[in-house]
């Protein structure tokens, strides 16, 4: 198997007296979609926080490529190759889809000192702006203000917003939520699709979805792991259907 790409060893990430994330490792894999699952408050935002530098962990260790990132800001984390999303869509509505991507674009790729310069005149921001629009399935309206898309376009010019920053890494915090049926389908089939090229991490609550994009999965309880393998693994877990799943007489969910 090749070299993980991102790695979290032993994270815990306590707020006070709380714990919300408690001992978690996990690999990411280039051409691997790796799905984290687990019911509200089970810890899955805040692990994509560790991993995005938006939190720094209590203890543990992160590895991008193999260089550990220890305290790093979430600006040095993501100029490194680790792109994420929010559960929020976070985009600028007023702005056009062009205009929201190539300002991302223009964060890699700063030029401090051609302040005078358009910002449209740089050939390669525009470039990559432009590929990124395609790559989402977004290039027919890229001249269209960001407040007049559905929501599910929003969520997939969210994602242009991310890889027009050429990560490897890309972590995907509940993409779908809000979506209708044929939405998610076109969102499956992008996250599917970008896995060629990225390490993806997807949160997400739509089972079916989950199950069907992931190669493997990890379940969270209460801040930790309960258990890790693949969809077909998981799927037949009694510990999963009793803690998570509603399957097992003991079921809490």
């Amino acid at each position: 198997m090749s070299k993980p790409v991102l790695s979290a060893r032993n994270l815990t990430k306590r707020f006070g007296g709380l714990v919300a994330v408690m001992d978690v490792s996990l690999d990411l894999f280039k051409g691997k979609v790796h799905g984290v699952i687990g019911t509200n408050g089970a810890g899955k935002s805040t692990l994509t926080n560790l991993l995005s530098g938006d939190l720094p962990p209590t203890t543990g260790s992160i590895f991008y490529k193999g260089m550990e990132l220890f305290d790093l800001p979430q600006h040095r984390v993501s100029r490194l190759g680790i792109g994420r999303s929010y559960q929020k869509t976070n985009i600028f509505p007023a702005f056009t889809v062009f205009e929201n991507v190539r300002l991302a674009a223009q964060a890699l790729h700063q030029r401090p000192f051609q302040f005078w310069k358009r910002a449209g005149s740089f050939a390669d921001v525009n470039q990559i702006t432009e590929r990124a629009i395609h790559a989402v399935g977004l290039s027919d309206k890229r001249k269209i203000q960001a407040f007049a898309m559905s929501h599910g376009e929003q969520r997939q010019l969210e994602i242009a917003m991310c890889i027009a920053g050429e990560p490897e890494v890309l972590l995907l915090d509940e993409p779908l939520a809000g979506m209708g049926h044929s939405e998610a389908e076109r969102m499956i089939d992008l996250i599917s699709r970008l896995k060629n090229d990225h390490a993806i991490m997807l949160i997400e609550h739509d089972m079916d979805a989950v199950f069907s994009v992931s190669d493997y999965l990890t379940v969270m309880v209460n801040g930790q792991v309960l258990e890790s393998g693949t969809p077909e693994r998981i799927r037949t877990s009694d510990k999963v259907q009793q803690a998570y799943l509603g399957y097992g007489e003991d079921s809490h969910v």
